[in-house]
């Protein structure tokens, strides 16, 4: 589910593409007044998603798609397969790439997986990403990176494609936390990115309360400290030189120029 396909040129020609399994993408460029979605695929084909084939998770007590969530989809892209063909229209199916991605979800996917997804939704306290056919899990603001940070708007945006880490799953629920952090790197990785006496940029993130220092950012996962300054604004960049790199304790020292 992590690696999306688009239909070649000449699928009208290749009867085998009814027959395959692979999950396509394509641009939703309207929801007509049944909710069916219009698709346009890279190389400019069209295709139709009716609306009873919009969505699998979220249904009214008809079992029809939520009609603010096929209107909600226009301009954007969304996976699924091709089931047949509407006049000259492919006939495509988002409803099938969820049943496949939520079966996998319970008999699969494993804490410790890395995915693909892109970021859809971002509010205070994390962002919601689409890990696959519309299944989304949550990312903690304190699970995207190591360095402290206000807003989940400093790390990602919506429409971002990453790679996150499976956390935790409730596979009765569905329920799915995912971590961004842990894909960016370990300490060390980061750390061999700079020497002593190195000249480099950083981010104030916090200054301790009793001003025994500055913790700045230099990567999202490695942060290093500097001696207390007045005048110093979270989020304000500065130039710094690294002083010191304690590999066995994970700390790194720096002076702010």
């Amino acid at each position: 589910m992590d690696n999306f396909k688009f239909f070649p040129e000449g699928w009208r020609d290749n009867n085998k593409l009814l027959e395959t399994q692979e999950i396509f993408q394509g641009f939703v460029d309207e929801c007509d007044s049944d909710y069916n979605l219009h698709i346009t695929l890279e190389n400019g084909e069209k295709g139709v998603i009716p609306r009873e084939e919009v969505e699998e998770i979220n249904l009214e007590k008809d079992g029809l798609p939520k009609t603010n969530l096929c209107v909600g989809k226009v301009h954007k892209f969304v996976q699924f397969k091709k089931v047949g063909n509407y006049e000259d229209k492919l006939l495509l199916s988002r409803r099938q790439v969820q049943k496949e991605v939520v079966e996998t979800i319970k008999t699969e996917l494993q804490v410790g997986q890395t995915l693909n997804a892109i970021v859809k939704n971002i509010t205070p306290y994390g962002a919601f990403l689409d890990i696959g056919g519309g299944v989304v899990g949550l990312v903690h603001i304190e699970d995207l990176s190591v360095a402290r940070i206000k807003s989940p708007f400093e790390r990602i945006k919506i429409g971002q494609k990453v790679n996150v880490m499976v956390k935790y799953i409730d596979k009765d629920t569905g329920r799915i936390n995912l971590s961004y952090k842990e894909t960016l790197g370990s300490w060390e990785e980061n750390a061999k990115q700079f020497e002593v006496g190195m000249k480099v940029k950083g981010i104030i993130r916090e200054t301790e309360k009793n001003k025994n220092g500055i913790f700045i950012e230099l990567k999202p996962n490695l942060v290093g400290m500097a001696e207390y300054q007045d005048g110093l604004d979270y989020g304000e960049n500065v130039n710094v030189i690294v002083k010191k790199i304690d590999y066995d304790k994970k700390k790194v020292k720096l002076i702010i120029l």
